[in-house]
């Protein structure tokens, strides 16, 4: 499992011109799976993302978790995130779980956060076309990938 933390300011999703998802102070969070992916990663990766030092303190040092700013969050699920560009320009997504096994994780994966933040999280649509808008708030960009816990 694979995801990319965003600091962000303000944040929104849109599918067909309607805004599905709207937070300002908070985290969006890409996330994208692959078969090898179980309920432990998902327990791993929502602890490790809720509890994130990346907002700062009162002295401005990045000591805070979304948690404790009770920030808010999006959720999207991004295939993508497993493209495999080794070979020749055009990715492959070979590793991208298919719908049938990403929808449960990616399901799995929101009601694990909700209950890691101790509130509901906004989401897109799995296997929508969406507009993802956001101001990146410092820029603050992690990627986390659930196979390599450094």
């Amino acid at each position: 499992m694979k995801a990319v933390i965003q600091r962000v300011s303000q944040a929104s999703v849109t599918i067909e011109g309607l805004k599905v998802a709207d937070i300002q102070h908070g985290l969006l969070v890409l996330v994208g799976f692959e078969d090898a992916d179980t309920q432990e990663d998902i327990a791993w990766l929502t602890a490790k993302i809720a509890n994130l030092r990346i907002f700062g303190d009162d002295n401005g040092v990045m000591n805070l978790s979304v948690k404790e700013i009770d920030g808010e969050m999006i959720i999207v699920s991004q295939f993508t995130l497993h493209a495999l560009t080794k070979k020749g320009n055009r990715p492959s997504y070979i590793k991208a779980s298919k719908p049938e096994i990403a929808i449960p994780l990616y399901e799995q994966f929101i009601v694990q956060m909700e209950t890691e933040l101790g509130k509901k999280v906004q989401t897109g649509q799995f296997g929508a076309d969406m507009k993802v808008s956001l101001l990146n708030d410092g820029p603050v960009t992690i990627i986390i990938d659930s196979k390599n816990k450094e």
